[in-house]
C-alpha cells in the first residue's frame, strides 16, 4: 500500500463514525493492538518531549525504510501514536520527511483533542519527521 493509500484508508476509517466518542473508541482499539514495546526501549532518548503523557518512539532502518515501534502510558495517546506509526512505519525516510501530514486535519483529530493532547500530537508528528530527516 502506498503512503497515499494508507492515509486515505485512515480517512475512510474515520469517516465511518459520526460521533467523536466512536472515533475515540476506535483510537483506543488501535492502541490495544500495538505490539508489545520492550521495557529496555523505554529510555529518555525515545521519550517524546512535549507530550503530557509518556510516549516512547523507536525507529530503526530496515532495507531502506524506517520502522517505528511505540508505546504510551495513556490509552488515547497510545491510539494516536498507533495511528501515526500505522501510516508511516515501513516508509522511506524522504517520503516521511516530505509529507505534509494534512490527513490529520482531514480526519479532524487535532481539533477534537484537548489542547494538551493536541500539543502532544504535534510533538509526535515533529519527532517522526525529525527521525526521518536524520536518516536521509
Amino acid at each position: 500500500m502506498t503512503l497515499e493509500e494508507s492515509k486515505q484508508s485512515v480517512i475512510d476509517d474515520f469517516s465511518m463514525f459520526d460521533e467523536w466518542l466512536d472515533k475515540y473508541s476506535y483510537l483506543i482499539e488501535l492502541g490495544k493492538k500495538l505490539d508489545t514495546f520492550p521495557e529496555s526501549l523505554k529510555t529518555d532518548e525515545r521519550l517524546i518531549k512535549g507530550c503530557q503523557s509518556r510516549v516512547w518512539l523507536n525507529a530503526e532502518m530496515r532495507d531502506g525504510a524506517l520502522v517505528f515501534t511505540a508505546d504510551s502510558d495513556a490509552i488515547i495517546t497510545k491510539g494516536i501514536i498507533s495511528l501515526l506509526i500505522g501510516v508511516y512505519s515501513g516508509r522511506r525516510p524522504e517520503e516521511i520527511a516530505s509529507d505534509d501530514f494534512a490527513w490529520i486535519e482531514e480526519i479532524g483529530l487535532k481539533e477534537n483533542l484537548s489542547p494538551t493532547r493536541a500539543g502532544g500530537l504535534m510533538a509526535m508528528i515533529e519527532r517522526i519527521k525529525e527521525l526521518a530527516r536524520n536518516e536521509h
